[in-house]
């Protein structure tokens, strides 16, 4: 009777239109109040344990903050530069920089939406101008943006991790592989696409070119390196690899790049001067502008807007784990659990049944609050089926990415329609295409476990575990 009345109030509130993160949070409290032993102190309680206990999450605000530095600083418009000199010449080497972009970018954000507002913004104008259908353009930004999930490091795992108590590092080490060869099947099927409508492609600009756009966004690729390197390596922990990041994005945009703040415009080097004067003298005014930056307006702003979305998706995480609490207390997953094993199925059938339900859930929930409701029912049962933990946790992302372009709340459908100012409808005509290679995707990850496994069990060898 608990779990029924939990489940009909969160789908009755969520149809009246009321926020999910109000729905997840109202729906729990009001089981507490009229269905459950549980005492009112709890809610309290849990919701205060939900950011203070898990120290994972705490990765979240800082990869927010470091995405928004680097979407105001000029890095996305540098990686696209990169991504074109580097696969532009190829026939669509257009619509495919544009996804190698979503790839690097994915790499220092953590986001999706973020990374299609960023390289949306630019590359899908740019596409139509050269001669690209605005159609064509707009479902390749939707699908490939949604790789800012998988490619780590990940908002999405970090929440799966908090939830499950997974190791985070070893969670961005499985979505390597995965991200990398889904946006070379995106790339390959822009190509056949290229190749049978006759789509332009640049000319090849030498190794010299891309040695300089590669040099030019040095500072956006050093992150990856930075971040990645830091965890892989076990000198920092998730968590701090974010802050790290965060500062890190800080000083790239406002003292290398100097695309903001209080030396927005002014040169590194003047004409004919000497690099190690110019060296010198860029670091003296950076020294003097230190002090500026940080009540310079645009950082403001930028830290401003970080903040709203930080705090946007912790309030949905807190209230999802306060649903998770009920779900727990009131033993859900462990009766669904005995239930779906008593089915007698298979591994390979629950999988079937996971990717049912969360493809299911994405069209009307955000991937954090699906990971925080649907995991704790799910983890238990695979746990029994002999399903490795991590390979769950990508095939969760990968069903995710798809929500994410899946209507009536695919976050990605409404970023690309605020920058292609269409409806909707377009958008979704737009983006479904592509989506097949994304579903197929999702059969490979599902049923060839190692192509996510692989990598961490290798830089486990590599550490002698």
């Amino acid at each position: 009777m608990t779990s029924a009345a939990l489940f009909t109030l969160l789908f009755l509130f969520i149809a009246t239109g009321m926020p999910i993160a109000i729905a997840l949070g109202l729906s729990s409290i009001t089981t507490i109040l009229f269905f459950s032993n549980d005492s009112l102190a709890s809610i309290a309680l849990k919701l205060f344990e939900s950011v203070s206990e898990h120290y994972t999450l705490l990765a979240i605000p800082f990869f927010i903050l470091s995405s928004q530095f680097l979407s105001t600083g000029g890095v996305a418009k540098r990686l696209i530069n990169f991504a074109l000199d580097c696969v532009g010449h190829i026939k669509g080497g257009l619509a495919m920089a544009s996804v190698l972009a979503c790839m690097l970018f994915a790499a220092v954000s953590g986001s999706s939406p973020a990374t299609v507002a960023a390289i949306g913004s630019i590359v899908i104008g740019g596409m139509v101008r050269s001669g690209y259908p605005e159609s064509l353009a707009a479902g390749v930004i939707c699908n490939a943006g949604t790789l800012g999930i998988l490619i780590p490091p990940s908002i999405v795992m970090l929440v799966y991790a908090a939830a499950t108590q997974e190791s985070a590092a070893r969670l961005f080490m499985a979505g390597f592989i995965p991200g990398i060869t889904l946006g070379l099947l995106l790339m390959l099927g822009i190509y056949i696409v290229a190749r049978i409508k006759n789509l332009p492609s640049l000319g090849w600009p030498g190794f010299g070119q891309i040695f300089r756009s590669g040099f030019s966004a040095l500072g956006g690729l050093m992150l990856v390196i930075i971040v990645l390197g830091t965890i892989y390596g076990g000198v920092c922990s998730p968590t701090e690899a974010a802050a790290v990041s965060a500062v890190y994005a800080y000083w790239v945009a406002i003292f290398v790049y100097r695309d903001m703040g209080p030396l927005k415009g002014v040169p590194w080097r003047a004409k004919d001067e000497a690099l190690p004067s110019a060296l010198v003298r860029g670091m003296w005014q950076s020294a003097l502008a230190l002090p500026r930056s940080v009540v310079h307006p645009e950082v403001r702003h930028v830290v401003l807007d970080a903040a709203k979305v930080s705090i946007m998706l912790l309030f949905i995480i807190g209230n999802a784990m306060l649903f998770a609490h009920v779900l727990t207390t009131e033993r859900i997953p462990h009766i669904i659990a005995e239930a779906i094993v008593g089915w007698g199925l298979p591994a390979w059938g629950f999988l079937i049944v996971v990717n049912i339900l969360l493809l299911i859930a994405g069209n009307f929930m955000e991937p954090s609050a699906i990971t925080m409701i649907m995991i704790p029912i799910l983890f238990p049962i695979a746990v029994k089926l002999g399903i490795d933990p991590i390979h769950l946790g990508i095939i969760c992302v990968v069903n995710m990415e798809i929500g994410l372009i899946t209507p009536p709340v695919g976050l990605n459908l409404f970023v690309t329609a605020g920058i292609t100012k269409r409806d909707i409808a377009w958008v979704v005509r737009a983006a479904m295409p592509w989506l097949s290679i994304l579903l197929g995707f999702l059969v490979v990850v599902t049923y060839v476990p190692q192509l996510s496994l692989w990598l961490p069990e290798f830089i486990d060898k590599l550490k002698g575990y």
